[in-house]
């Protein structure tokens, strides 16, 4: 099941919306890539540049966060940090037991259950603040 973008999850902030229609279109693309089974090697190299842009984007939202003085910066970095957390164990999963199915379900429910639900709910939170 793959997830793709949905312009509800816009958030009205260019920078951020572009980076998130990334994540998705990477995300996309390395359950493509398990569904076709297309190898470790290229599941890791996905998930490699996944961290790394994940780490790039949360800074970006940080960076905005603290710079507007956003009063719930710290919870909405504890989420952020979790999700590293969670793309690190998916990560590990691939290196240890290789790109198959279990990879491509942790991978749709780490879509579903974190990453849309956090834009949804939690960045559309910070919006209004960071317009004002």
């Amino acid at each position: 099941m793959a997830i793709g973008w949905r312009d509800d999850l816009l958030t009205g902030i260019t920078e951020i919306d572009n980076q998130h229609k990334e994540l998705f279109r990477r995300f996309g693309d390395l359950l493509t890539a398990c569904n076709e089974g297309r190898g470790a090697a290229e599941v890791s190299r996905l998930y490699s540049f996944l961290d790394d842009y994940v780490i790039d984007h949360f800074k970006a939202e940080e960076r905005l966060m603290r710079e507007k003085g956003y009063p719930d910066y710290a919870q909405h970095k504890e989420q952020h940090d979790f999700f590293r957390r969670k793309l690190t164990e998916l990560k590990k999963q691939v290196r240890d037991e290789g790109a198959g199915v279990a990879v491509v379900i942790s991978t749709n429910q780490m879509m579903i259950d974190w990453l849309t639900r956090h834009i949804e709910i939690k960045d559309k939170e910070y919006v209004p603040f960071l317009q004002a």
